[in-house]
């Protein structure tokens, strides 16, 4: 198991640069201390309040000179990666300003509200980020840009995991992104029966969360800083030992295909009893792309529909899908509302990280140059353009969580 990130929150103050400075000096004795605790730290980065609350102007001339200024300082202070938070269905123009931002940047993520708990689903939110994925597609010659962006439904705050990263309030904080699909494969791979099987599970989880609690504790105990928890969300790495698509098929069952929802679901809870302080998803992370077995499977059973269903049992949506290069907003948009009905009907945070593929049909191979990607086959899209109400209504509709319906008695 390593440490995907050691994600840092905080609120850009132009006239405290002293507290931004300790906060890079924080992050980087807690990957030394982490380490020193026989974790290995992939990455440190940072994460800020949403960008609408600080950057007042969102014109393209003020807004891209003030995001690469962003880039440039977590850079030099030794960040790998900074995620601005997210827009918000009334943000201007962001449909626009987003993929603009991205272009001229690299290390750069944003995420967008599609939906959430109070004012419920919004359609012009979802369209917008339909336009927006489908824009920033052409931007490099295989997609890549959009590895930096996701439509995020009902994700909460310090959540460690990027793109769907945001802080709240001034006092800065951090949490813990961890690559834990090893543990589920040694788990399974080696059990004797089902339960066995959770059991052994559950134990590596409880004893890497004992011991990274310890080290986090002691760490903001020192420094003042908050700790908000880790995201046991198995990530992969496109490796066979540390596949979770490999780690639900050790059950017996090809992702896909029939059985491999309850396998996913036997999976799922197991993450609903650690007794870690959660932060973030702590659901199944399913990343077509970042998982061998996954981008295997890309070419043969699994479906769109299919990942959406596992997102049914506790996953966190749809990650790193590639998708057919003419993908239109209007295809993009009917998947994006699927994700933002399941998340507030089941109550539960959910995002999408759709891939199209510029010049790829589906059934064609993809051919990214990334350490963290399996390149696997473009994903049908079957998706019809929304109709009716659906594509034109300028609505914040609620739907509320089945257990907490208001009718229900």
């Amino acid at each position: 198991m390593k440490i995907r990130s050691i994600t840092c929150f905080y609120h850009p103050n132009y006239t405290n640069i002293a507290a931004f400075d300790s906060l890079a000096a924080f992050a980087h004795r807690a990957k030394s201390s982490f380490q020193e605790s026989g974790f290995e730290v992939q990455t440190i980065r940072l994460v800020t309040v949403p960008f609408p609350n600080y950057l007042t102007d969102l014109s393209e001339s003020v807004f891209l000179p003030a995001v690469k200024s962003l880039e440039k300082q977590a850079a030099n202070a030794g960040f790998d990666y900074i995620s601005l938070g997210c827009a918000f269905p009334d943000t201007p123009h962001f449909e626009t300003i987003i993929p603009a931002a991205l272009a001229v940047t690299s290390q750069v993520f944003f995420s967008a509200q599609i939906a959430n708990q109070h004012s419920g689903l919004s359609l012009p939110a979802i369209r917008k980020c339909g336009e927006l994925i489908a824009s920033s597609a052409p931007i490099s010659p295989d997609g890549f840009a959009n590895l930096r962006f996701t439509a995020a439904a009902c994700v909460p705050a310090h959540t460690p995991f990027f793109p769907a990263s945001f802080s709240v309030g001034e006092q800065p904080a951090f949490a813990l992104a961890l690559e834990a699909a090893d543990l589920v494969v040694d788990a399974f791979q080696k059990a004797e029966s089902i339960t066995f099987a959770q059991n052994a599970l559950r134990e590596k989880m409880s004893a890497a969360a004992a011991s990274l609690s310890q080290t986090a504790s002691k760490l903001a105990e020192a420094h003042s800083i908050a700790f908000k928890g880790m995201d046991f969300s198995p990530a992969p790495f496109p490796t066979q030992q540390s596949s979770l698509g490999g780690g639900i098929e050790a059950l017996g069952a090809s992702i896909g295909l029939n059985g491999s929802l309850a396998a996913a679901a036997m999976l799922a809870d197991v993450l609903d009893q650690g007794d870690w302080q959660y932060a973030g998803f702590n659901g199944l992370m399913l990343p077509v792309l970042e998982d061998s077995v996954l981008a295997a499977r890309s070419g043969e059973n699994l479906t769109i529909k299919d990942l959406l269903l596992y997102s049914a049992v506790c996953g966190t949506g749809l990650d790193t899908v590639p998708l057919p290069g003419d993908a239109t907003p209007g295809q993009l948009s009917a998947i994006l509302l699927d994700v933002a009905a399941l998340s507030l009907r089941l109550n539960k945070p959910l995002t999408a990280r759709l891939m199209p593929v510029p010049g790829k049909s589906a059934g064609e191979p993809t051919e990214f140059d990334f350490a963290f990607f399996s390149n696997g086959t473009v994903m049908h899209l079957p998706a019809e353009p929304l109709g009716g109400l659906l594509g034109s209504s300028q609505e914040e509709v609620a739907i509320h969580p089945r257990w907490l319906h208001p009718t229900r008695q």
